[in-house]
């Protein structure tokens, strides 16, 4: 019989083989299982048990690392997935271990058992292993190789997106092979997508691949490619966020985005940092007319419901999950009122006292309203704007990464200070 792996430290007490054999031969199968899971139980006990009627038992001894070889062969075929899910968590965790040594017998008789869980038929099993291996340098390629082309995205995303065995070639493969939903917008968010995998997803017809794509701030997209996808992009309202956030774009891509993104989404425009002055003025000079002629803008008070209404309404769309930011957004554009409202509910804060940081002109308290909504700092920039009426010299920006500039702290006390209620 193979030798057994070697058991991990672990601080249970020993168990001696009459012992060992006295439990394994119990009816209780909770004395079988503690023999099937303990490290120190005799390598040819946990082969027999292997074949226990119990699936407890079985998958006990599926996920202990001292059971030998010859019975995880035979586990691996289990009738049961539950002991299959257990024994591929057990052998995917030892596959970093024993990978220095690829000739050695402890590898290849880990690598033995894998090739049969590879193809196992209930997804949860290969899933596991998806997780488990996805970081692995030594994974074996064929095995990833097999993952990534699941025909589950639950198991191909984890090693399309992160497994560093996957080289260019083995992604262009995959591209070509006309991959499940969602196996192209996992490339694109591996972390770093080179300018040959890029050019691959963006000419696809994939547009949430394209929208992740351009969201990846690692991908390296020519500019003859990101000029392809501007033109495309009225057509494609999903890309707009990520092109709107992405870093370096060319003064002429933005002045372009300036003319057809959503309004909530002008504000990050002109106030990106990386415009020279004349590309910042022309920016400017675009949004500002087009928040002019942003619907809704004058309608008058007699038109809109009143707070009471509209507090009630807002509290309608949160329980029936429809209050996420771009909605908030959206009323941002259309119905002021309807937007006080939203953050009301969202930050659990009195419409009334919400008002007051909107009419504070406060980049710092509008920010820290945002956040407190659960809001990016996109969204913070367009209140400060449409609710506080900032001009946009004065808002505050995010922050390098995209992120609040102000910390939890700061804003915290920001609301504090302007609402006049503690513990926020």
């Amino acid at each position: 019989m193979t030798t057994a792996r070697a058991p991990a430290a672990q601080s249970e007490r020993p168990l001696d083989y009459a012992a060992s054999k006295r439990l394994a031969a119990s009816r209780d199968h909770r004395h079988r299982r503690r023999v099937g899971s303990h490290a120190s139980a005799p390598p040819e006990i946990l082969y027999l048990l292997a074949s226990d009627d119990h699936v407890e038992v079985r998958a006990a001894v599926a996920g202990n690392r001292a059971t030998p070889n010859q019975a995880d062969l035979l586990l691996a075929r289990d009738i049961e997935h539950l002991v299959r899910h257990d024994l591929a968590t057990k052998i995917a965790a030892l596959v970093p271990e024993f990978a220095h040594d690829k000739e050695g017998r402890a590898y290849q008789s880990t690598l033995a058992v894998l090739d049969i869980l590879v193809h196992d038929q209930v997804h949860h099993v290969r899933q596991v292993l998806a997780e488990t291996l996805k970081h692995v340098a030594h994974a074996p390629a064929h095995v990833i190789g097999k993952l990534a082309r699941d025909r589950e995205i639950t198991v191909a995303a984890p090693v399309l997106q992160h497994s560093p065995v996957l080289t260019d070639e083995d992604l262009l493969e995959i591209i070509a092979e006309t991959p499940i939903p969602g196996a192209l917008a996992s490339i694109a968010r591996r972390g770093h997508v080179s300018e040959p995998i890029a050019d691959a997803i963006s000419i696809s017809d994939d547009d949430d691949a394209i929208a992740s794509l351009l969201a990846n701030p690692s991908a390296q997209i020519r500019e003859e490619v990101l000029d392809r996808l501007v033109e495309r992009a009225p057509d494609n309202p999903t890309w707009h966020r990520s092109f709107v956030l992405r870093p370096k774009l060319p003064g002429r891509l933005v002045k372009k985005l300036a003319s057809f993104v959503a309004t909530h989404l002008l504000d990050a425009l002109r106030t990106r940092s990386d415009l020279d002055p004349s590309v910042a003025a022309a920016v400017e000079e675009t949004v500002m007319r087009r928040l002019a002629e942003e619907p809704g803008e004058d309608a008058p008070d007699t038109a809109r419901m009143s707070a009471a209404e509209a507090l009630t309404s807002a509290l309608r769309l949160k329980e029936e999950g429809r209050l996420g930011e771009d909605e908030v957004l959206q009323l941002v554009a259309a119905d002021k009122m309807m937007a006080r409202a939203a953050l009301a509910v969202l930050t659990n804060i009195p419409m009334e006292r919400v008002g007051h940081v909107l009419d504070s002109h406060s980049s710092k308290g509008i920010t820290a309203l945002a956040w407190k909504a659960g809001l990016s700092m996109l969204a913070a920039a367009r209140l400060q704007t449409a609710l506080g009426r900032l001009p946009a010299s004065k808002t505050l920006r995010p922050g390098r990464d995209g992120g609040f500039p102000l910390t939890p702290e700061a804003m915290r006390w920001q609301l504090e200070f302007l609402t006049g209620i503690e513990g926020l």
